[in-house]
């Protein structure tokens, strides 16, 4: 089944509306309902990705089930501890996969990011390991501002502070990504060198 792509508004629905569904219900119950809510709307999210683009991006299907297994024990335990270190978590499996795969030789960043980049092994590499830093890094951020802030601050930090970092980050990488680009006539010439590379 071929995959169509989103609309950037439905795209930016999907990633966003989650996280202020999340906000709103904090601000008018507590982080209780919020969570609950969120489960709700994560679930929703990736079942109009899958009815209107027939696709699911990996990425929110890994964040959805790590989402709906600490929410459940949020709820269940009535401990706001699981929903908080759930980014931690997120962010650390992400930094360990992208990791992980260059100590393989392999990237894992446009499977992830459900994208088509068409880099130099030299530009895959560093690209990927920048994320990988980037992950690492949030998830130590997440630990400071959960442990030493209140509960509405880490709310607040996780829907008004991680989505303009994460996108100032994104936009400060494509000097590297046109750096690094291949046009498509040494698109398959490149890919044999990094086949030889890995052979060797």
């Amino acid at each position: 089944m071929d995959k169509t792509q989103p609309h950037p508004l439905f795209k930016l629905a999907t990633e966003l509306g989650p996280l202020i569904v999340f906000f709103v219900a904090n601000a008018k119950f507590n982080l209780f309902v919020a969570t609950g809510a969120f489960m709700v709307a994560i679930i929703a999210a990736m079942i109009a990705s899958y009815v209107v683009v027939r696709h699911v991006p990996i990425m929110a299907v890994v964040t959805g089930i790590i989402v709906i297994v600490f929410g459940t024990l949020t709820l269940v335990l009535h401990d706001e501890t699981f929903i908080k270190v759930k980014p931690t978590i997120i962010y650390g499996l992400f930094a360990a996969t992208l990791g992980g795969g260059l100590l393989f030789g392999r990237s894992f960043i446009a499977i992830m990011f459900d994208q088509v980049f068409n880099l130099t092994p030299q530009g895959w590499r560093i690209l990927t390991m920048r994320w990988a830093l980037f992950f690492f890094g949030m998830a130590i951020l997440n630990e400071i501002v959960w442990r030493t802030q209140s509960t509405d601050f880490w709310v607040n930090f996780k829907v008004f502070g991680v989505t303009p970092i994460t996108m100032i980050f994104a936009i400060a990488q494509m000097p590297l990504t046109k750096r690094y680009h291949l046009e498509p006539a040494s698109l398959q010439a490149s890919e044999a060198d990094a086949g030889d590379v890995r052979k060797g």
